[in-house]
């Protein structure tokens, strides 16, 4: 039985009811560590180091809940980096950690739907990437202002500097609102993206 966001305190002092860890087939294991390093030199594309990435790939493409001594054993990396990395994945959204009734070690699963998990990356980014260059933007617009600046605001200098910046802003806008049908509609959201991409093309 499995008990999903559980505190680790409450699992008795033994690994008892451990499940066998299943051997992977050499020809499979080959395949999945093609694609865990492929997905580790993407992961930094999209915000992600590559440790980072190449563990969230093995929990992705094995299909099952793995613990860090797997992901450990499996990727050759030391437990305070495996241990970061999945800190680090759990806040994202795109992994998450639970117990094994019985069991005292945790266990970590890549969300498996793959629009749920790049509509979880895309607002990741927007927050940490697109929002705060959105909010210099406004912030740079308004010091511009004659509000602020008097009639130095009328110079042609300021005042090119300040259409650029409504330009950029307008731009951001739209990005903004192509990321947020990834982020809200997922699914049903990122198909009528698409479709208008497709249509443009």
């Amino acid at each position: 039985m499995i008990t999903k966001n559980s505190d680790a305190s409450d699992a008795p002092e033994t690994d008892e009811l451990e499940p066998p860890r299943q051997e992977v087939m050499p020809a499979l294991r080959k395949i999945q560590d093609d694609f865990i390093r492929k997905w580790g030199e993407m992961g930094q594309t999209w915000g992600i180091n590559r440790t980072m990435a190449e563990i969230h790939a093995f929990l992705y493409v094995t299909g099952h809940p793995q613990c860090s001594d797997d992901v450990i054993e499996r990727l050759n990396i030391s437990r305070g980096n495996v241990s970061m990395s999945l800190r680090a994945l759990c806040d994202w959204g795109i992994v998450r950690r639970f117990h094994r009734r019985g069991v005292r070690r945790e266990y970590f699963e890549s969300v498996g739907d793959v629009w749920e998990m790049f509509s979880i990356i895309a607002g990741e980014r927007k927050r940490r990437e697109m929002d705060p260059v959105l909010d210099t933007i406004r912030q740079c617009q308004q010091a511009l202002s004659e509000a602020q600046m008097g009639t130095k605001a009328r110079d042609e200098a300021v005042m090119l500097t300040r259409q650029r910046l409504v330009d950029m802003e307008e731009f951001m806008d739209l990005t903004n609102k192509i990321f947020e049908s990834f982020i809200t509609g997922t699914k049903s959201g990122l198909s009528k993206v698409v479709k208008v991409l497709l249509k443009s093309v």
